[in-house]
This record gives structure tokens, sequence and C-alpha cells, in this order.
């Protein structure tokens, strides 16, 4: 998940080994040392790549390659259009799956499964490349929690935004 701040960008991220996990492995916000780039309509991924990217270096080496990512956001957009995360997953040379799980339905995105979790009426909207988008759907509604958004989800969302909680908005 990447917070944007006054004079910095903040990017966190979690691992864990089980979709149905409740706590993370490892936890790794990393602090970007200039302003965040200006949003440019159609290109969003050109302002967030970075920092989940230098985020995933901050976790070190791994014993393996990441089997699967989840972002906060779109993988694909309309039909085969590039979303976030398959910029990412380009990025990554195609060898890692990647599941985006989004909290508003984008009005092109018409492929993506609507995932419903908890007693809440609204809808996850979930997109994946490397990986079935059923499966990774289910993924999406089995990880731990009893609300919309699962535990982990929450906890990176959590992590970027208070990591440096004395830095402007």
């Amino acid at each position: 998940d990447v917070d944007y701040r006054a004079t910095c960008v903040v990017a966190a991220c979690v691992t864990f080994r089980a979709w149905g996990d409740a706590a993370a492995e490892s936890e790794r916000a990393v602090r970007s040392s200039s302003p965040p780039a200006n949003y440019e309509p159609g290109s969003f991924y050109k302002r967030e790549l970075p920092y989940l990217l230098e985020s995933l270096e901050a976790l070190g080496p791994m014993p393996a390659p990441l089997e699967t990512i989840v972002i906060d956001g779109y993988v694909l957009l309309e039909g085969e259009a590039w979303g976030l995360g398959a910029h990412l997953g380009d990025k990554l040379g195609g060898r890692t799956a990647i599941v985006g799980v989004a909290k508003r339905p984008f009005r092109t995105a018409t492929h993506a499964r609507e995932v419903l979790r908890g007693a809440g009426l609204q809808a996850l909207y979930v997109t994946a490349i490397g990986i079935d988008l059923d499966a990774a759907a289910a993924a999406i509604r089995s990880m731990h929690g009893p609300f919309r958004t699962p535990t982990l989800l929450k906890r990176v969302d959590r992590l970027s935004r208070d990591a440096f909680p004395s830095d402007p908005r």
C-alpha cells in the first residue's frame, strides 16, 4: 500500500504464508525522500509503481520468489488494458501472480469479480494476472477477518499511514 505525504511517500508491505493468516509474517514501511509525483490521468501506475518496487526490495532476499502479491488497486482495467498490478507483474518479469483488490468499482473494469465479505453489502473488486480470477476472488474471500476488508489488508493500510505520523499529509 502507498500513502502520500506533503514531502514524501510511504510504501508498506506485509508478508504472510497462507491466505487465512491473522497476522503478518513480516512488515516493512519505506519512506521516500521526495514528494509524490503529480497524478497523470490514465497513468496512475507511474505514481505508485516505483514505491511498490522499493517496498518489495526492502523485504530483502527471499528464499524463493514471491508466489503472489496482493495490491490495493486494479491489475487490469478494461479487457487487457494494464492497471497498476499488470505493470508491477511486468517489472517482476511475470514470475509472480498479482491480485488486485479495490474498494470502488472502476467503470470500465467489467471483468473484475465482486467479493462480499462479512455482513457488509459493499463489495471488494478483485482482478488478477498469473492466477485464475475465480481462484483469486476465492482467496480474498477466505482471508482472515470478519469485515469487508481482510485483516492483513487493513494492517498494510494502517502501516503505510502510520509509519511516520509526524509528517504532514
